[in-house]
């Protein structure tokens, strides 16, 4: 059983699930799976994946799983009430190879958003767990704890003044459940004065971390279709997040329509609100400048705000992205797969989006092309339409 406990996810899927529940508890989603290495066939794997996801459906909290949330400072309490009674619904999940796309691994998650909300993060890890417990039965162990040794000297090489810091964003693509909590109870030990925490609330509770994360993308895709205009969408969003959490979690998100689009939205009212923005697509230099600009633009000083990158990072490209915005503003990272998949092996690109909310298509129309994930080929015309969004 690689899940054993329904808080073995990320944070950020428990933050947005309270919102869901305070604001919107009756909209209905849909969501789909996509595996961005075309060499790789998990399609094998369904019967196995679908076992394990069997298994999940069974966990429920436990009594002191709930008292850690509750706990948090952010978490309100008729929230702990309602986890306390929730279960993942299997019906609500599909999983089976596709005969339309080559025999390839399909994957569809239906139904309320509130109950589906947490199946994203489980199902990937799953997905990863298996396909690698069946290339690699025998993983080199070894080679992964060099690697890893080899990044932590690297970050215990940067002088404190840089103030680099670094939290785990790992756990959708993970090797293993165990191999993560090797590398987090590493990187605790010899990194304390870099390593702020893990986005893993499982591995928060149980190693004695900080959980962190704030919104992902399906918070602002999902507004495209609850918003009352498209073109309000983001900035609809922006407030929604504001009512619910009054300052607290502020790190706002950026690429869902675009940079262009998201500094329209973002004016100087959530400039001054929030604590900072997160870079998950783009060049990421590029992306910080021109953050820092906008900050100025609207009369906001840069060093009181946070950059926060997580895409596809490395421990080199985050340092020196630190090392590049050192003194301009507060920079945090999100490493993922570097961190907790690099044992030599290529790991999956796998993903799980929102695609529909209340029937409607939504979509992420990313700074990185590739990254673009919407069935609809007309919407997305029409979105990058409204957003005034270019072809590369």
């Amino acid at each position: 059983m690689i899940i054993h406990s329904l808080l073995d996810t990320d944070l950020y899927k428990f933050t947005m699930m309270q919102a869901v529940l305070h604001q919107f508890p009756g909209a209905q989603v849909e969501y789909r799976f996509k595996c961005r290495n075309p060499q790789f066939s998990l399609a094998p794997y369904a019967a196995e994946i679908n076992r394990e996801v069997d298994d999940l459906c069974k966990l429920k909290f436990a009594d002191d799983e709930l008292d850690y949330l509750r706990a948090l400072r952010y978490v309100k309490s008729d929230f702990v009430d309602f986890l306390a009674l929730f279960h993942f619904n299997r019906s609500h999940i599909d999983i089976r190879p596709d005969p339309d796309n080559n025999g390839e691994l399909a994957i569809s998650i239906k139904g309320p958003w509130l109950h589906t909300i947490l199946f994203e993060v489980p199902i990937l890890a799953i997905v990863n767990e298996v396909y690698f417990r069946n290339q690699h039965p025998q993983p080199d162990l070894e080679t992964g704890r060099a690697r890893l040794a080899a990044k932590l000297i690297l970050v215990n090489e940067q002088p404190p003044t840089l103030a680099f810091s670094f939290a785990d964003y790992g756990t959708r693509r993970r090797f293993s459940h165990d191999w993560q909590r090797e590398v987090l109870a590493t990187v605790k030990a010899q990194c304390p004065g870099n390593f702020v925490g893990t986005s893993n609330v499982y591995f928060a509770k149980e190693l004695g971390m900080l959980a962190v994360g704030t919104m992902a993308h399906e918070w602002l895709q999902a507004a495209q279709a609850l918003g009352p205009r498209l073109r309000d969408s983001q900035r609809w969003s922006f407030q929604k997040w504001a009512d619910e959490y009054r300052g607290d979690l502020g790190i706002a998100l950026s690429d869902v329509a675009g940079l262009k689009a998201f500094m329209g939205d973002f004016d100087m009212y959530f400039c001054k609100l929030f604590d900072g923005a997160r870079h998950d697509s783009g060049e990421p230099i590029a992306w910080g400048e021109a953050i820092i600009s906008h900050y100025l633009v609207n009369r906001v000083d840069p060093k009181t705000k946070s950059l926060v990158f997580s895409d596809g990072l490395t421990f080199p490209r985050a340092i020196e992205i630190a090392k590049h915005f050192q003194g301009r503003a507060k920079t945090a990272f999100g490493i993922g797969t570097n961190l907790t998949n690099d044992l030599g092996y290529t790991p999956l690109q796998i993903v799980i989006k929102m695609i529909r909310c209340n029937g409607q298509p939504v979509a992420k129309l990313s700074d990185t092309p590739a990254k673009t994930m919407c069935d609809d080929v007309s919407y997305l015309a029409y979105l990058k339409q409204v957003f005034e969004i270019e072809d590369a």
